[in-house]
């Protein structure tokens, strides 16, 4: 791992020791209900930035932006950050706090909506005899 990974995985294992209330909220909803069986990982490092919440096999990136995002700066710094992510292949869902406090069943069902639902288990065809 080269000096920069791990600068920032040592960052997101801070990070998720010290969640704010809004991405505590949403960590404890995801964990709790479950989405399609889908599996996110909290904090997650992808290349230089850390994700909020990812969905690694959808390549789904939940944010979960307080008022600090609300700046000239800071949205600057967002859009930046969207456009990287895109570009390698993630899909970016940005939400509020203010989204987690007021509309936690939006959000979900927001989320909910960019993950494909699991492939149908097919059964293995009958042996001679049974049906």
């Amino acid at each position: 791992m080269e000096q920069g990974e791990y600068r920032v995985h040592v960052k997101a294992r801070t990070l998720r020791k010290s969640m704010t209330r809004a991405e505590a909220l949403s960590w404890s909803y995801l964990r709790r209900h479950g989405l399609n069986s889908a599996k996110f990982r909290r904090q997650h490092p992808v290349r230089p930035y850390i994700a909020d919440f990812a969905r690694v096999a959808a390549k789904l990136v939940v944010e979960v932006d307080g008022y600090t995002h609300w700046s000239a700066d800071e949205l600057a710094h967002d859009s930046k950050r969207t456009k990287f992510l895109e570009g390698e292949g993630w899909r970016v869902l940005r939400v509020t706090n203010v989204d987690v406090y007021d509309n936690l069943d939006g959000v979900w069902r927001a989320i909910a909506s960019l993950i494909s639902p699991p492939a149908a288990s097919r059964r293995p065809p009958p042996h001679a005899g049974e049906e």
